[in-house]
């Protein structure tokens, strides 16, 4: 049996533009890695590559016999089986899905593992949640914490004010599921799309409103401590409005496939993102009201030679940082990971943790 705190040797499986920078910072933080896609990948990248079918069951089992550790930058959709898998191969299993059933499914999982399961190492859900924990333990008593996230091109052009930097296949799911929110004091679910609120970072104007995933574990974590919680997306003005009208109107929540395929045909991907990140808290310390905040705006920047967006470097950085903590021992090395549990400090003084630190207030 392998040495339960051993990562030495790690498969990476989808290589997009995340899956293919977290290789690649694998790779500088000193893993061995093997990365699969079902495409054939680019010649000059510094790790090991192979054309696979991340569908068959076989040969993925074929792929996690070789390694500790399996990194998935897998449509959601994908990710049950490969958990499975990973149990069956008595490998860590980390991951990116916001989805809500996935990640349910995964820690029924992880108690039949021997090894660290670890969905949602992303973003929202991911590095939103450490913030919002970090936050809520610098108060006495805290009343409520809020998360938005958005990721959205610099220069919007047209009504939606949007391009498809992400999945879309998981921007759909977050649209049409409901949300799980704390509402004094009670776990509730309520639809997507809703809860309209404006903001304003750097001077530039955003809306907010409800989305399916992006709290994770917290209501179960936070259930009896903090009454009220939820996650929000940000978007440029009058986006929720035509995304109601597109999904509920023209009836496309039945055609969840075509409308991605559509969404994405009209708003492809862009080299110049920004992530807007608004975390905070409210509460008593010391017997005062007091509001903890944290606000960023990140950008692009160059990783290992190379210009990466906004949205792909804050969700492979936060993986890579849980990686590299699980790897020096600061993290559970067995059973369920969850990201509110991870302190903040110590994952901004990861390697690739750091780049949260040091980008984003300009």
């Amino acid at each position: 049996m392998k040495n339960t705190g051993d990562i030495n040797k790690i498969a990476v499986l989808g290589l997009g533009n995340v899956g293919t920078l977290a290789a690649h910072l694998l790779t500088e933080a000193g893993f061995e890695v093997v990365a699969h896609d079902v495409r054939k990948p680019a010649s000059d990248l510094p790790f090991r590559t192979h054309v696979t079918d991340l569908s068959d069951e076989d040969t993925i089992a074929k792929c996690l016999a070789e390694v500790d550790a399996v990194l998935s930058c897998l449509p959601y959709h994908l990710n049950i089986k490969l958990a499975e898998a990973a149990v069956n191969a008595d490998i860590h299993y980390f991951d990116l899905t916001e989805d809500v059933a996935t990640t349910k499914a995964i820690l029924k999982l992880s108690k039949t593992s021997d090894r660290l399961m670890a969905p949602q190492c992303g973003l929202a859900p991911g590095f939103v949640g450490i913030v919002g924990a970090d936050l809520i333990s610098k108060l006495d008593e805290c009343r409520s914490c809020k998360m938005r996230v958005g990721a959205l091109p610099q220069n919007p052009t047209g009504l939606m004010g949007y391009s498809f930097n992400w999945s879309p296949e998981g921007v759909v799911n977050e649209y049409l599921n409901d949300c799980e929110v704390l509402e004094n004091g009670e776990v509730k679910k309520i639809s997507p799309m809703e809860w309209l609120e404006k903001h304003y970072i750097n001077g530039t104007e955003l809306e907010a409103f409800t989305t399916s995933g992006g709290l994770g574990t917290m209501c179960e974590t936070y259930l009896g401590k903090v009454p009220n919680i939820d996650y929000k997306t940000m978007r440029y003005p009058g986006h929720a409005a035509l995304m109601n009208f597109f999904f509920h109107e023209l009836l496309m929540r039945d055609r969840r496939k075509e409308a991605g395929e559509i969404l994405v045909n009209a708003k492809p991907p862009v080299d110049d993102d920004v992530v807007y990140i608004h975390v905070s808290a409210e509460g008593i310390r010391d017997g005062r009201l007091v509001r903890e905040e944290f606000v960023r705006a990140y950008k692009p920047i160059t990783i290992a030679g190379k210009s990466r967006t906004a949205i792909a470097w804050t969700t492979a950085s936060s993986v890579l940082a849980v990686i590299e903590m699980v790897r020096s021992g600061s993290l559970p090395q067995k059973s369920f990971l969850k990201q509110e549990t991870i302190p903040l400090d110590a994952f901004l003084k990861t390697n690739t943790g750091s780049y949260y630190a040091i980008h984003g207030r300009d």
